[in-house]
Protein backbone atom coordinates (compact mmCIF):
# COMPACT_ATOMS: atom_id res chain seq x y z
CA UNK A 1 0.00 0.00 0.00
CA UNK A 2 1.57 3.33 -0.88
CA UNK A 3 2.03 5.45 1.91
CA UNK A 4 -0.30 8.62 2.26
CA UNK A 5 1.64 12.27 2.47
CA UNK A 6 1.55 14.06 5.54
CA UNK A 7 -0.11 17.32 5.03
CA UNK A 8 0.02 19.26 7.97
CA UNK A 9 1.44 19.10 11.56
CA UNK A 10 0.37 20.71 14.26
CA UNK A 11 3.38 20.95 17.18
CA UNK A 12 2.45 22.32 20.39
CA UNK A 13 0.12 24.73 19.39
CA UNK A 14 -1.41 27.37 22.02
CA UNK A 15 -3.63 30.03 21.69
CA UNK A 16 -5.29 32.47 24.47
CA UNK A 17 -7.54 35.05 24.04
CA UNK A 18 -7.63 37.92 26.85
CA UNK A 19 -10.38 39.81 28.32
CA UNK A 20 -10.61 42.54 30.46
CA UNK A 21 -10.77 40.53 33.53
CA UNK A 22 -9.24 36.87 32.50
CA UNK A 23 -7.20 34.76 30.07
CA UNK A 24 -8.88 31.96 28.49
CA UNK A 25 -6.89 29.23 27.33
CA UNK A 26 -8.75 28.15 24.21
CA UNK A 27 -6.06 25.36 22.80
CA UNK A 28 -3.25 24.19 24.98
CA UNK A 29 -0.35 22.47 23.59
CA UNK A 30 -1.91 21.05 20.43
CA UNK A 31 -0.34 18.10 18.69
CA UNK A 32 -1.88 16.44 15.64
CA UNK A 33 -1.11 15.08 12.16
CA UNK A 34 -3.53 15.31 9.02
CA UNK A 35 -2.19 13.24 6.11
CA UNK A 36 -3.86 13.33 2.21
CA UNK A 37 -6.57 10.77 1.27
CA UNK A 38 -7.86 11.22 4.27
CA UNK A 39 -11.33 12.33 6.14
CA UNK A 40 -11.14 13.98 10.45
CA UNK A 41 -13.69 14.82 12.41
CA UNK A 42 -13.03 16.78 14.90
CA UNK A 43 -15.83 17.08 17.45
CA UNK A 44 -16.47 18.18 21.18
CA UNK A 45 -19.13 20.94 22.95
CA UNK A 46 -19.17 24.60 22.40
CA UNK A 47 -16.83 26.90 23.31
CA UNK A 48 -13.65 24.20 23.50
CA UNK A 49 -12.00 26.31 20.51
CA UNK A 50 -13.09 24.32 17.31
CA UNK A 51 -13.53 27.33 15.22
CA UNK A 52 -10.30 28.53 16.53
CA UNK A 53 -8.67 25.64 15.40
CA UNK A 54 -10.33 25.92 11.69
CA UNK A 55 -9.41 29.73 11.77
CA UNK A 56 -5.57 29.05 12.90
CA UNK A 57 -5.91 25.92 10.04
CA UNK A 58 -7.32 27.98 7.59
CA UNK A 59 -4.63 30.63 8.35
CA UNK A 60 -7.00 33.66 8.82
CA UNK A 61 -5.60 33.59 12.49
CA UNK A 62 -2.33 32.56 13.81
CA UNK A 63 -1.46 30.54 17.38
CA UNK A 64 0.61 32.20 20.09
CA UNK A 65 3.31 29.41 20.18
CA UNK A 66 4.03 26.00 18.58
CA UNK A 67 4.55 25.71 14.78
CA UNK A 68 2.02 24.85 11.78
CA UNK A 69 3.37 23.27 9.23
CA UNK A 70 2.01 22.71 5.57
CA UNK A 71 4.06 20.03 3.68
CA UNK A 72 7.18 20.67 6.44
CA UNK A 73 6.56 24.21 5.67
CA UNK A 74 5.84 25.98 9.01
CA UNK A 75 3.44 29.18 8.36
CA UNK A 76 3.35 30.97 11.73
CA UNK A 77 4.36 34.11 11.02
CA UNK A 78 3.90 34.42 7.35
CA UNK A 79 3.71 37.51 5.92
CA UNK A 80 -0.02 38.80 4.94
CA UNK A 81 1.13 38.66 1.34
CA UNK A 82 2.93 34.84 1.67
CA UNK A 83 -0.56 33.93 3.88
CA UNK A 84 -2.89 34.58 1.23
CA UNK A 85 -1.06 32.81 -1.37
CA UNK A 86 -0.34 29.76 0.60
CA UNK A 87 -4.35 29.76 1.09
CA UNK A 88 -5.33 30.45 -2.18
CA UNK A 89 -3.20 27.24 -3.79
CA UNK A 90 -3.78 24.84 -0.89
CA UNK A 91 -7.34 25.58 1.51
CA UNK A 92 -10.99 25.01 0.55
CA UNK A 93 -13.19 26.36 2.84
CA UNK A 94 -17.24 25.02 3.46
CA UNK A 95 -19.11 27.04 5.91
CA UNK A 96 -22.28 26.13 8.03
CA UNK A 97 -24.11 28.95 6.21
CA UNK A 98 -23.51 28.27 2.68
CA UNK A 99 -21.81 31.82 2.02
CA UNK A 100 -23.61 32.31 -1.41
CA UNK A 101 -23.84 35.43 -3.39
CA UNK A 102 -27.16 35.95 -4.07
CA UNK A 103 -27.24 37.41 -6.88
CA UNK A 104 -24.99 35.60 -8.74
CA UNK A 105 -26.03 32.19 -10.50
CA UNK A 106 -24.36 28.47 -9.01
CA UNK A 107 -21.77 28.63 -11.58
CA UNK A 108 -20.66 32.26 -11.18
CA UNK A 109 -20.24 31.11 -7.12
CA UNK A 110 -17.86 28.61 -8.19
CA UNK A 111 -16.09 31.02 -10.37
CA UNK A 112 -15.55 34.00 -7.61
CA UNK A 113 -12.21 31.97 -5.78
CA UNK A 114 -10.73 31.91 -9.15
CA UNK A 115 -11.23 35.51 -9.98
CA UNK A 116 -8.04 36.58 -7.80
CA UNK A 117 -6.27 33.26 -9.31
CA UNK A 118 -3.85 34.33 -11.84
CA UNK A 119 -3.12 30.73 -13.14
CA UNK A 120 -6.77 30.39 -14.08
CA UNK A 121 -7.25 32.12 -17.60
CA UNK A 122 -10.84 34.33 -17.51
CA UNK A 123 -11.87 31.57 -20.78
CA UNK A 124 -11.15 28.67 -18.36
CA UNK A 125 -13.34 30.32 -15.58
CA UNK A 126 -16.70 28.92 -16.49
CA UNK A 127 -16.32 25.61 -18.11
CA UNK A 128 -14.28 24.69 -14.78
CA UNK A 129 -17.04 26.14 -12.81
CA UNK A 130 -19.62 23.79 -14.70
CA UNK A 131 -17.34 20.66 -14.30
CA UNK A 132 -17.05 21.28 -10.86
CA UNK A 133 -21.16 21.17 -10.30
CA UNK A 134 -21.36 18.31 -12.47
CA UNK A 135 -19.32 16.68 -9.98
CA UNK A 136 -21.25 17.25 -7.37
CA UNK A 137 -24.30 16.24 -9.02
CA UNK A 138 -25.40 19.70 -10.21
CA UNK A 139 -25.31 19.79 -13.98
CA UNK A 140 -28.84 20.62 -14.07
CA UNK A 141 -28.51 23.85 -12.08
CA UNK A 142 -25.60 25.80 -13.11
CA UNK A 143 -28.21 28.47 -14.16
CA UNK A 144 -30.27 28.62 -10.56
CA UNK A 145 -29.56 31.21 -8.00
CA UNK A 146 -28.97 29.91 -4.17
CA UNK A 147 -32.87 31.21 -3.51
CA UNK A 148 -33.91 28.49 -6.23
CA UNK A 149 -32.13 25.65 -4.47
CA UNK A 150 -32.27 23.03 -1.55
CA UNK A 151 -30.06 23.63 1.22
CA UNK A 152 -28.47 20.37 0.41
CA UNK A 153 -27.73 22.23 -3.00
CA UNK A 154 -26.88 25.10 -1.76
CA UNK A 155 -24.22 23.25 0.17
CA UNK A 156 -23.14 21.15 -2.88
CA UNK A 157 -22.18 24.59 -5.04
CA UNK A 158 -20.56 25.65 -1.85
CA UNK A 159 -18.43 22.56 -1.61
CA UNK A 160 -17.30 22.82 -5.81
CA UNK A 161 -16.71 26.58 -4.60
CA UNK A 162 -14.29 25.23 -2.59
CA UNK A 163 -12.63 23.03 -5.07
CA UNK A 164 -12.11 26.06 -7.25
CA UNK A 165 -8.84 26.53 -7.00
CA UNK A 166 -7.81 22.51 -6.75
CA UNK A 167 -6.39 22.93 -2.96
CA UNK A 168 -5.63 19.83 -1.13
CA UNK A 169 -6.85 20.67 1.92
CA UNK A 170 -11.01 21.17 2.33
CA UNK A 171 -12.00 22.88 5.77
CA UNK A 172 -15.48 22.15 7.12
CA UNK A 173 -16.91 24.09 9.30
CA UNK A 174 -20.68 22.66 10.95
CA UNK A 175 -20.99 21.95 6.74
CA UNK A 176 -24.53 20.22 7.62
CA UNK A 177 -25.81 22.26 10.54
CA UNK A 178 -28.70 23.87 8.57
CA UNK A 179 -29.38 20.72 6.62
CA UNK A 180 -31.68 17.47 7.17
CA UNK A 181 -30.57 14.20 8.16
CA UNK A 182 -30.89 12.93 4.43
CA UNK A 183 -29.05 15.75 3.08
CA UNK A 184 -26.65 15.59 5.43
CA UNK A 185 -25.49 12.24 4.89
CA UNK A 186 -25.12 13.56 1.06
CA UNK A 187 -22.82 16.16 1.82
CA UNK A 188 -20.76 13.49 4.49
CA UNK A 189 -20.75 10.90 1.65
CA UNK A 190 -19.42 13.93 -0.77
CA UNK A 191 -16.55 15.15 1.41
CA UNK A 192 -16.02 11.38 2.05
CA UNK A 193 -15.16 11.00 -2.02
CA UNK A 194 -12.90 14.36 -1.95
CA UNK A 195 -10.86 12.34 1.11
CA UNK A 196 -10.99 9.28 -1.07
CA UNK A 197 -9.72 10.90 -4.66
CA UNK A 198 -6.49 12.48 -2.15
CA UNK A 199 -8.02 15.31 -0.28
CA UNK A 200 -7.04 15.98 3.03
CA UNK A 201 -10.83 16.59 4.64
CA UNK A 202 -10.68 18.50 7.93
CA UNK A 203 -14.58 18.19 9.42
CA UNK A 204 -15.81 20.47 12.37
CA UNK A 205 -18.74 19.06 13.53
CA UNK A 206 -21.54 18.61 16.70
CA UNK A 207 -23.25 15.67 14.73
CA UNK A 208 -22.34 11.77 15.23
CA UNK A 209 -23.15 11.07 12.12
CA UNK A 210 -19.86 11.68 10.74
CA UNK A 211 -17.82 9.06 12.40
CA UNK A 212 -19.62 7.06 10.10
CA UNK A 213 -17.54 8.66 7.31
CA UNK A 214 -14.23 9.53 9.24
CA UNK A 215 -11.14 7.76 8.90
CA UNK A 216 -10.21 9.35 12.03
CA UNK A 217 -12.14 11.30 14.86
CA UNK A 218 -10.56 13.73 16.65
CA UNK A 219 -12.39 15.51 20.27
CA UNK A 220 -11.24 18.91 20.99
CA UNK A 221 -11.81 19.23 25.07
CA UNK A 222 -10.15 21.58 27.32
CA UNK A 223 -8.16 22.97 24.41
CA UNK A 224 -6.69 19.59 23.58
CA UNK A 225 -6.88 17.09 20.68
CA UNK A 226 -7.16 13.33 21.08
CA UNK A 227 -8.32 10.84 18.78
CA UNK A 228 -11.64 9.38 20.17
CA UNK A 229 -9.81 6.19 20.88
CA UNK A 230 -6.75 7.00 22.25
Amino acid sequence: MEEKSKVIQLKNIQKTFHTKNKEVNVLRNLNAEFYEGNLYAVMGHSGNGKSTLIHILGLIDECDEGEYQIYGKNVKNLKDKDASYMRLKNIGFVFQEFNLVPTLKAYENVMVPMLINKEIQAKERKERAIELLSSVGLKERINHFPKELSGGEQQRVAIARSLANNPNIILADEPTGNLDEKSEREIFTLLKKLAEEGKCVIVVSHSSEIKNYADKVYILDKGKLEGENE
